[in-house]
């Protein structure tokens, strides 16, 4: 899956939400801090780490590819 980043940054917890990962924030923040996150390739740990156009997400059997709109 692909999200289209219209800004500098998105959340991680609010793109987890966004691209339907998570059911709601409090959901996508439980996730994040049981490991269950990897940013490009590593466990991300941090709730409101800055994700970035380039970045990959994994979550839940799911690959978010993050990309500029430009």
């Amino acid at each position: 899956m692909t999200f289209e980043l219209d800004e500098a940054h998105i959340e991680l917890f609010k793109l987890l939400k966004v691209m339907g990962i998570a059911e709601s924030g409090a959901h996508a923040k439980m996730l994040i801090e049981e490991g269950s996150v990897k940013r490009n390739g590593e466990v991300e740990t941090r709730k409101r780490a800055k994700i970035a156009s380039g970045e990959t997400i994994e979550a839940c059997g799911e690959v978010i590819e993050v990309k500029a709109i430009c």
